[in-house]
């Protein structure tokens, strides 16, 4: 919890791995963006040049020797960012634009709200439906909420957190962002690859949380505040 009269500022953290095709497009749109202080890239042990392209685009990397998953990662740049509130940006958002890190950071600058979650436009119907996306990866969030240790499977990060945010009532706002979106994971890796990767993906999740918890997660964000354009 941010004291009431604490300034705000917001540190984005972008986790990467073999993003060096994609992570310009987000870092075009992140760097020098007003309502950031920072922009840190986490190289997730890649074997591209993603933080090679990274640092030469202006982002502060930090180089992880080894791929440890996107929790490590994240967990790694939240223990040196400097801001009170974090942003998470996934590297392969396609569609990203300034406005859409505003109306993610502006209803936690103005206290409407603790912490925020995209509802991409590429969303599952499902969850646009619904009108939310609990696994999404962009949110605004205290930092205090990445530091407490845990041992997280590496896509176990976002339930992880949602259960946090469950249990201790945090007041939440969906930021819709219908130009948003991610591409899937066989588009990048290729089918089978890409299916063998949502399915890591699922294994994590469940990991971390069980069916009846996600759930209770789905019900709690259902629940929460919406910000459309």
């Amino acid at each position: 919890m941010v004291l009431a009269g604490t300034q705000i500022t917001v540190s984005c953290i972008i986790p990467a791995f073999n993003e060096a095709a994609r992570i310009g497009g987000v870092l075009s749109v992140a760097l020098g963006h007003p309502d950031l202080a920072e922009v840190i890239v986490v190289d997730d042990g890649s074997t591209d040049a993603t933080a090679d392209l990274a640092a030469q685009i202006g982002a502060r990397v930090i180089r992880m020797k080894a791929n440890g998953g996107k929790a490590a990662a994240v967990f790694r740049a939240a223990q040196e960012a400097r801001g009170t509130h974090v942003l998470m940006l996934d590297a392969d958002l396609i569609g990203l634009t300034a406005g859409d890190i505003s109306r993610l950071v502006a209803p936690v600058r103005r206290r409407e709200c603790e912490v925020t979650i995209s509802l991409r436009g590429n969303s599952p119907a499902i969850w646009r439906a619904m009108g939310v996306d609990y696994i999404s990866g962009e949110r605004v969030l205290p930092i205090g909420d990445l530091l407490r240790a845990a041992p997280i499977a590496g896509f176990g990060l976002e339930v992880w957190m949602n259960r946090g945010w469950r249990l201790a009532r945090r007041k939440v706002c969906i930021v819709s962002c219908p130009g948003l979106s991610s591409p899937a994971k066989a588009a990048k890796k290729g089918l089978l690859p890409g299916l063998m990767a949502d399915a890591g993906m699922l294994r994590d999740i469940f990991r971390t949380a069980s069916l009846p918890e996600v759930v209770r997660q789905i019900v709690f964000f259902m629940r929460a505040e919406r910000q459309r354009d």
